[in-house]
């Protein structure tokens, strides 16, 4: 297929196909359907190769996005393969729940439709599968030096395979009995099927990746680690909630997301035949406005709720008519608009919680809100309430997603004689990805916070270069530029 360089002028921006709502909501499939190669490949063609990338900028992988895009648009899915697996260990990751800021900085959003850079990239790592393309890639020599990798995120599988494949004997430490941290036990399976997870691991097995599931890594555990491994990776992710103090907070039926979410991944797993925590039947209330207040929200919609509210401190973003995005090329709000928010959903916008109202039995039956403004004070941001705007909510169910507050290990972290950052609850690195203490790396959601898959990514690979670096002396290991890290 001939390159048409101004395909962007020919072809109109054309979306992955989503299955109706009506239907998706009656299941747990995933909401996305794959996209024809030739639509595909024409939506690669509409990438203009400029001669300053922003979607490079956008992106913090580095992803080498207008090369992958001109092969697609002349078929070569093969090469696309190997320039998209150059810079990602996981693109059908990134693929199906990356927001995709890439996009927001395309040089086409300035006034007009950006290219679907998502739909091209899962595109082409779904026809790599197809086609075996994703072969395992052992090292060819060993170093002779061991890794230890707490977390089986995507920030602690990528830094695992990379050390893997430059000749160390890696070992990833998982708490649960399953691999893939929050992919696997947070992210809904209609968002992101997990055979995904399933199929990377076995390729790093044949790497020859070790993993050890129910592994949950202690202060007991700690000196075993440091004698058993030559460095230690912490990628444990950032899993604290945020806790609010709101008067009813005890009462029955008012539960933290990620107590609510792992539950409707282990009934499509078949370890359970129902959730303990269950909105059919019920009225919802989801505090919070982000990724996991939506990935709650549709939970509920396909568990059967009769109603779910969704309360956002925040005033309701500006409605955008087409994707020519006004802060190009930072990525724009994108609170209110995920797939979820099309089945059906109740939005209290610029809304807080003053309490959490008792039935008869102690359990939660309202939920009292009051109407909010934003002002400024001492140059801070400050919410206010606005007098007389209180109001009560049905409610048998409260899902609080208000975000999170930094790691949940503070006893391994104690154990290994790590440092937090102040008042983040993460940890503490310096510009190499080591912590306080000698041997001991970190990346990911444990040192930045809750943050994007990409990033996850992005930080495990460049941590993982570092930890080579530190071992070897010298690290061929590609290296992201992540803000705040040493270039080696």
């Amino acid at each position: 297929m001939a390159y048409d360089p101004q395909g962007f002028l020919k072809h109109e921006r054309v979306d992955t196909p989503k299955r109706p709502a009506a239907e998706r909501v009656r299941d747990w499939q995933p909401i996305y359907l794959r996209a024809k190669s030739e639509v595909v490949s024409e939506q690669a063609a509409r990438c203009m190769d400029c001669g300053v990338a922003f979607c490079h900028s956008g992106c913090p992988l580095g992803n080498l996005i207008p090369e992958w895009n001109e092969f697609v648009a002349r078929d070569d899915w093969a090469t696309a393969s190997e320039r998209l697996h150059a810079t990602n260990n996981f693109p059908e990751f990134t693929g199906w729940i990356c927001p995709a800021p890439c996009e927001a900085a395309c040089v086409l959003a300035l006034n007009t439709d950006p290219v679907t850079i998502k739909q091209v990239e899962v595109s082409i790592v779904e026809r790599a599968f197809d086609d075996g393309l994703v072969d395992p890639q052992p090292p060819s020599e060993r170093t002779g030096t061991s890794v230890a990798v707490v977390g089986s995120g995507p920030a602690g599988l990528a830094a695992a395979q990379q050390l893997t494949r430059a000749g160390h004997a890696v070992t990833v430490f998982e708490r649960d009995d399953r691999l893939g941290g929050l992919l696997r036990y947070g992210i809904p399976d209609f968002k992101m099927p997990k055979d995904l997870i399933d199929r990377r691991v076995e390729q790093m097995r044949a790497e020859g990746t070790v993993f050890e599931v129910n592994a949950d890594i202690g202060p007991e555990q700690v000196g075993t680690l440091r004698q058993d491994f030559d460095a230690v990776v912490l990628a444990v992710g950032a899993l604290a909630p945020r806790e609010l103090d709101t008067p009813g907070r005890e009462l029955d039926g008012v539960h933290q997301a990620m107590t609510y979410l792992p539950q409707g991944n282990r009934v499509q797993a078949g370890d359970i035949d129902a959730p303990q925590i269950d909105a059919r039947g019920r009225h919802v209330i989801i505090v919070g406005g982000g990724d996991t207040a939506a990935d709650c929200l549709g939970t509920a919609n396909r568990q059967g709720a009769l109603s779910v509210t969704v309360l956002d401190h925040n005033p309701r973003p500006a409605r955008r008519e087409n994707l020519v995005n006004p802060s190009w090329p930072s990525a724009p709000s994108s609170r209110g608009s995920s797939p979820a928010h099309d089945e059906g959903v109740h939005e209290a916008w610029a809304r807080e919680v003053v309490s959490f109202e008792s039935d008869e039995h102690g359990a939660v039956r309202a939920v009292t809100v009051e109407e909010v403004e934003i002002v400024r004070v001492d140059g801070v941001r400050a919410f206010r309430p606005v007098a007389g705007s209180r109001t009560e909510l049905p409610a048998e169910l409260v899902l609080l997603a208000a975000g999170f507050v930094g790691t949940d290990v503070p006893a391994l972290l104690d154990g290994l004689g790590v440092d937090t950052a102040d008042g983040r609850g993460t940890v503490a690195i310096d510009d190499r990805w080591q912590t306080g203490a000698a041997g001991v790396y970190a990346c990911g959601d444990a040192t930045r916070g809750a943050s994007l898959v990409v990033w996850a990514i992005a930080e495990g690979r460049a941590c993982a270069a570092a930890v080579d670096h530190a071992l070897t002396g010298l690290s061929e290991l590609p290296r992201p530029v992540v803000p705040g890290a040493l270039a080696l």
